[in-house]
């Protein structure tokens, strides 16, 4: 299939796509590998669907990296993950430089390695003044955490007495959110055939489209990603009102 650009055809692309990157394990274990197999060939996945959502004019792709709740995996597939990790920011970060993307990692930091944090606060100075694409990556992430460390530091805004709790509405408290600066996904993809969102960006996907794809992450293609966004845009959203 020849390279496609959805931004002037007759819908517009999703300003926002979302996506949980489900499979790799899976993937290995049907061919009889490690499941660091699997999380090394989605890596390759990755950066093919980097390249697409670029392509395609897609502005924000946000990746479900590592959720909070993954630290509960074997320790030595944790280890691997965070290997990789380690790799990507270090090897990926001059591509994405250069090719006008910014990267922006959301997620509790505190858990993470100190060299992994300094790894992604010099990913994210390296690209800070690039537009043509956000890559946001989700890493020790979860939603309902996220809703509730927002609604504490509110709670103590009122405690102190800086606002009152009547002021607070859902623009206030989405800019207690990793996401406050970003506009709220317009899209989900979720691979492998599982059909919920695992505790990702609950607030922030009130009113995301979802599309759900039986492939595993390491076998999703770009006209896998493009047949979705196509949906998508084949789609009404109305955002709680009636229909058209």
């Amino acid at each position: 299939m020849e390279a496609l650009s959805l931004a002037n055809g007759p819908a517009s692309p999703p300003l926002h796509v979302a996506i949980i990157m489900d499979g790799n394990g899976r993937w290995a274990r049907a061919r009889g590998l490690p499941r660091t197999a699997g999380h090394q060939r989605g890596a390759e996945t990755v950066r093919t669907i980097v390249e697409a959502a670029a392509e395609m004019g897609v502005s924000i792709l946000t990746l479900f990296g590592f959720s909070s709740e993954n630290w509960n995996r074997p320790e030595s597939e944790v280890r691997d993950l965070m290997g990789l990790l380690r790799l990507y920011l270090r090897n990926e970060i001059a591509t994405l430089a250069k090719n006008g993307v910014r990267l922006r990692v959301i997620g509790e930091r505190a858990r993470l390695a100190p060299d992994i944090v300094a790894l992604i606060e010099e990913a994210e100075a390296k690209t800070a003044e690039n537009r043509r694409l956000t890559l946001v990556i989700a890493l020790n992430y979860g939603g309902r955490q996220e809703i509730v460390a927002a609604a504490r530091r509110l709670a103590m805004e009122v405690e102190a007495g800086r606002i009152e709790a009547g002021q607070i509405d859902d623009d206030m408290f989405a800019r207690q959110l990793f996401t406050a600066e970003l506009p709220d996904p317009d899209l989900l993809i979720r691979t492998s055939g599982e059909q919920r969102i695992s505790n990702f960006l609950l607030w922030q996907m009130a009113y995301t489209e979802f599309v759900f794809v039986d492939s595993l992450w390491p076998d999703f293609s770009r006209e896998e990603f493009e047949k979705a966004i196509r949906e998508y845009q084949g789609r009404e959203r109305r955002y709680g009102g009636a229909v058209g």
